[in-house]
């Protein structure tokens, strides 16, 4: 008997999202996909916003499901695109995050230096489409941008794609932030193409300068949130202290997947020339992560024990984040006290006081500007079509300095 493939999910922020074709179905049911189940999409934001527990998995659905969105309202407005054009963008969208390691983008470059999790999702893609037997083909394609229809790419990864539309909703809906709701639908709906590109219609201007500050205000209050920064750059730590214990002959609890690169020395040309570090890669999640975490709050070694401690007790570290560069004097000051108050030794210190750069760009008019499509059918770009005065200051990138040390330093003299 053949299996219904066309299934729906019910989705918290869509309601029923449908699984409109067998080839999506067997790519959701992959363990590649699966995986994504127990990888947090914001890594430590629920330490600030306790509702922020939702995953890669659950992104990755409701981003294929506002690409089918997209695709009807582009078809509606006679914009021809074939099923085949069709399957492999919602595919496309469904494999964009499949890279992901824990925790997503905090321990991106701690596991193994110098390798993206977009550099791990081109090499899982070829070999799903491998095993499925080239039916990837054209979603690689577009995926990487070298299909000559450029709005199905910018469907995927661009100024307006429904990778964002998707992650400002959902991580709005779940942290209970109300500045990053967007009118996804409303965007969704003025989408035109012009010339093979992707385009909003001059109806849509005012949802779209609502995603671009919903964009900006997101990242400040949610994504770089400073009490999320001080978790994250815990967590990186424990990473950093634990690889350093293995590297001087300790034996530390980890799950055989974690292991392989908590104790291996990898970088990007050796991850490629051996294809079992990517099997070992598709085993882990948060899951190994944490629970040697549990394992090693109770280990010999003091800085590893209090960081694994006060990460599980949300006992975190305090970060100062201002808009200007903190002296090199006021650092020193701050790794003076932590080494007298825990009696660490000099190499110590860097583990509990850190001092790092945070940017945030909401909109990157060089790199691809977004494109309004007057009543005249003149293309402009956002920023002059706008009558809104702060639009070109979203463009800027502004950074903030972040200091980050444990909260009872702030009592010692």
């Amino acid at each position: 008997m053949g299996l219904n493939k066309k299934k729906i999910i019910n989705d918290p922020v869509y309601g029923f999202v449908t699984i409109p074709s067998g080839l999506i179905f067997d790519l959701i049911e992959h363990s590649y996909l699966q995986r994504l189940r127990y990888i947090k999409q914001v890594s430590m934001t629920h330490m600030v916003y306790p509702g922020a527990l939702h995953t890669r998995f659950q992104h990755v659905i409701g981003a294929m499901h506002l690409m089918q969105l997209a695709i009807d309202t582009l078809r509606s407005k006679d914009v021809a695109i074939s099923v085949e054009e069709e399957e492999a963008a919602l595919a496309a969208i469904l494999l964009h995050d499949i890279g992901h390691g824990p925790f997503s983008h905090s321990l991106e470059h701690s596991l193994i230096e110098g390798v993206s999790h977009e550099m791990i999702s081109a090499l899982l893609m070829d070999r799903l489409n491998k095993e499925f037997d080239n039916r990837l083909s054209l979603a690689i394609i577009i995926f990487n941008n070298q299909y000559p229809r450029k709005f199905l790419h910018q469907l995927v990864s661009g100024q307006l794609d429904t990778d964002r539309m998707d992650y400002l909703n959902r991580d709005s809906f779940f942290t209970g932030v109300s500045e990053g709701v967007i009118s996804f639908d409303r965007i969704i709906k003025m989408l035109s193409v012009k010339d093979d590109e992707l385009v909003v219609e001059a109806k849509g201007i005012y949802s779209v300068e609502k995603f671009l500050i919903a964009r900006r205000l997101m990242y400040w209050q949610v994504y770089l949130h400073k009490t999320v920064i001080a978790a994250e750059q815990m967590l990186i730590k424990i990473l950093k202290r634990a690889r350093m214990l293995c590297q001087k002959g300790e034996v530390l609890s980890a799950s055989p997947a974690f292991a392989h690169f908590l104790y291996g020395q990898l970088d990007a040309v050796s991850f490629v020339k051996d294809p079992a570090h990517l099997d070992w890669f598709t085993k882990l999640d948060d899951t190994d992560i944490l629970s040697a975490i549990k394992a090693w709050e109770s280990h010999g070694d003091f800085v590893l024990r209090m960081l694994c401690q006060r990460l599980l007790r949300r006992n975190l570290f305090v970060t100062e984040m201002r808009s200007y560069c903190f002296e090199q004097e006021e650092i020193d000051n701050v790794k003076r006290k932590a080494k007298q108050h825990f009696q660490l030794e000099d190499g110590d210190v860097d583990y509990l006081v850190y001092h790092q750069e945070v940017q945030n760009s909401a909109y990157n008019a060089e790199k691809e500007p977004i494109k309004i499509l007057n009543n005249r059918g003149e293309l402009m770009e956002i920023a002059e079509a706008s009558d809104l005065s702060n639009l070109e200051a979203l463009s800027r990138r502004v950074v903030k300095y972040a200091l980050t040390y444990p909260k009872e330093l702030r009592a010692v003299e």
